[in-house]
């Protein structure tokens, strides 16, 4: 059964559901280096004109929103990259006011902003702080040279803790920091030595995610022809397990399988993605998803510059989600979490019972200790989250039966 309906045409503003969308995403492509396991859109031929002249688009995106039933009301706001802390300080705080002017910002609890630790100041932390900002994500990756070497990061392990203190000194309690596993070369007890430097910072939030080689990165040209070596996926899943014990131990519980939080310093942006809400991308290569309705921007910054100078919108691959594949698509992402599918919540949204609607995969799973099944809630368990998105597929897949 097809699912989902691929358009592949441009958004019509006035055809998207009425309605206060919670979510807004700003996408900043300009990165110093490109690092090599990374496949979301950057470019590292930027200068300071040409970022000024981004800020300029980005706020002419947002003026074509003004007159769409969809009203842009975020509760969140994500600016990920590229590197969005590489926009010069002036650029930056004219994006932050701009979209202020622009977009109705009195409901937004949670305003992140993604920093790399190479270039966090605190004069550029406090700005972002007296503007709104109320959350910092810093991708340190890891504490190792070598493993910094071959993901091709260029910052020093020391960067890390110099801007957490920057950050804190700024006013910043909420942050998170990111790490990866499963690097070529890494071992297990250079896998926890980060975690625990990780730990020892004191952020509330701390995400682990294992490396995945997407096609055509660097790294996975290199695996192909055989100049780096995957570890042993034996390993790798080791890695995740013991992680995920060490962070509880360490009070940081995990509420996603890859996201770990101390109470209440969930990612709330990041929660909107796995629950299925609705949010707008700005900036070339973003994503959108209203109501059912998703697309993406054009994903090269010169197509998305000229139509924004045309002062369209820069948008493509638009998708109709049919009514299965989005009951089969929230499933799917609710089973990442760990309080995985409420049956309440899911028969209340949806007006249809998980059990019944996926009792295949439920009763298979079950049984082989994958899942946890309640008269509350449908979860993995420890063993279960090993096979998370095998598990996953199953239910988006049992959707369109």
């Amino acid at each position: 059964m097809n699912l989902a309906v691929a358009s592949h045409v441009a958004v019509d503003l006035n055809d998207l559901p009425a309605g206060d969308v919670p979510g807004l995403y700003v996408h900043v492509p300009f990165c110093f280096h490109k690092c090599h396991y990374c496949d979301f859109y950057s470019i590292t031929n930027q200068s300071d004109d040409r970022m000024n002249a981004f800020v300029d688009r980005v706020l002419v995106e947002a003026d074509l929103w003004r007159d769409s039933p969809a009203a842009i009301k975020p509760r969140t706001i994500f600016f990920g990259g590229g590197t969005p802390s590489l926009l010069p300080i002036d650029s930056m705080r004219r994006l932050l006011v701009g979209l202020r002017e622009r977009i109705d910002l009195s409901a937004v609890d949670e305003w992140t902003i993604e920093v790399n630790p190479a270039t966090a100041q605190l004069d550029y932390c406090r700005m972002l702080r007296d503007h709104g900002v109320t959350r910092l994500s810093f991708g340190a990756q890891s504490f190792d040279r070598d493993e910094l070497k071959m993901l091709e990061r260029h910052h020093d392990p020391d960067d890390v803790p110099r801007s957490i203190d920057l950050a804190r000194a700024a006013g910043f309690v909420r942050m998170n920091v990111d790490l990866i596993f499963g690097v070529p070369g890494q071992s297990m007890p250079s896998w926890m030595r980060s975690l625990e430097r990780a730990i020892a910072l004191g952020t509330p939030h701390i995400s682990c995610y294992a490396l995945t080689y997407e096609p055509n990165t660097p790294m996975a040209v290199k695996k192909r022809m055989g100049t780096i070596q995957a570890i042993e996926e034996s390993l790798e899943l080791q890695m995740l397990l013991e992680t995920r014990l060490r962070l509880r131990g360490a009070g940081i519980e995990p509420y996603e399988i890859s996201n770990f939080t101390k109470p209440n310093e969930a990612c709330r942006h990041n929660q909107l993605y796995w629950d299925g809400g609705s949010y707008i991308g700005l900036g070339p290569s973003a994503s959108s998803h209203v109501h059912g309705v998703r697309w993406k921007n054009r994903g090269h910054i010169g197509e998305w510059e000229r139509a924004i100078d045309q002062h369209q919108l820069p948008t493509t691959d638009a998708e109709h989600l049919s009514h299965h594949h989005r009951i089969g698509e929230h499933a799917m992402l609710r089973l990442r979490l760990t309080d995985g599918i409420d049956r309440a919540a899911f028969q209340s949204r949806w007006n249809c019972d998980p059990m019944h609607v996926f009792a295949d995969p439920i009763t298979r799973y079950a049984r082989q200790g994958l899942l946890a099944v309640s008269s509350q809630s449908i979860q993995l368990t420890e063993t279960g989250v090993v096979v998370a998105d095998a598990v996953a597929a199953e239910f988006l897949s049992a959707a369109g039966r």
